[in-house]
């Protein structure tokens, strides 16, 4: 039983272009997780001995006292703490005895209520990470913005960076952050490395997803702690798109897709403004 909860809190199910990230160590992107505290991992740890927050971050850490605890909040579900932990949402009873992992669902509103704390600290964690350090392709006066974290070996991602000037074409601004599926130690995490260190990252880029040769070279560059930032905010694949409320998309989107996508946030997002 031990070991299945160990299991429940370490694990990370990733699919399709993306590799677990147990299955791979690395200093720096261990560092980049340990220097990346936020204000929502102080108040947890700082929460008052006795209180529900206390007891749900005392419990995780029973469970596996090497956990990132990412932010706690009351739930939508009376009685219990939202805790989130390496992207993941959990529900611990304010009394830390119970500890429940999956979607909660409300039959009412048809949504999972825990995606509106993982959108929250995506948005929060993704506005951190500055501008020069992105990969930007833009239209001159962008509609909409998404964070991609992509990686040169993804078919997918390859996919979608064929169409890059479609996305632009129809108002979509994509600013890539690095996530190399293979994990660090690896030519694919070299790879992308010498991609945002090249003097022009953008071809860089287009070259090495078009399995043209990118030289080598090394540089002080954000590569690592973009890949700790997509095991923060829960990465299942590659590329993973990110719009601007940190709402994430299912995959891979063609651009006539993702703009439908795009345009029905906004319209929920004014409909929202409206009834409160």
């Amino acid at each position: 039983m031990k070991r299945y909860a160990l299991a429940l809190l370490g694990a990370f199910s990733l699919s399709a272009c993306a590799q677990s990230a147990s299955e791979v160590d690395d200093g720096n992107a261990t560092t980049a997780v340990a220097a990346a505290a936020s204000a929502g991992q102080a108040a947890a740890l700082n929460a008052p001995t006795g209180s529900p927050a206390a007891n749900a971050r005392n419990a995780i850490l029973s469970i596996n006292p090497r956990v990132v605890i990412e932010s706690i909040a009351d739930a939508p579900l009376p009685g219990f703490q939202e805790v989130i932990v390496a992207g993941q949402v959990l529900y611990v009873s304010d009394d830390g005895r119970y500890v429940m992992q999956g979607s909660l669902f409300d039959a009412q509103e048809k949504r999972d209520l825990g995606q509106a704390g993982l959108a929250q600290l995506r948005r929060t964690l993704l506005a951190e990470v500055p501008e020069e350090q992105r990969i930007v392709f833009a239209p001159e006066d962008p509609l909409y913005t998404v964070a991609v974290f992509t990686d040169v070996e993804c078919g997918y991602c390859r996919r979608l960076h064929d169409d890059i000037a479609e996305y632009n074409r129809r108002g979509i601004a994509i600013e890539y952050l690095a996530y190399p599926r293979m994990g660090p130690d690896t030519d694919d995490f070299r790879l992308m490395e010498s991609v945002w260190c090249a003097d022009d990252r953008r071809k860089a880029l287009t070259d090495a997803k078009s399995g043209r040769r990118v030289p080598p070279k090394t540089c002080d560059n954000p590569v690592a702690a973009h890949y700790a930032l997509g095991q923060r905010v829960g990465l299942t694949g590659t590329p993973m798109i990110v719009a601007e409320d940190g709402t994430q998309m299912p995959g891979y989107m063609p651009p006539d897709q993702l703009l439908a996508a795009l345009q029905r946030l906004a319209t929920e997002a004014e409909a929202g403004g409206e009834t409160r």
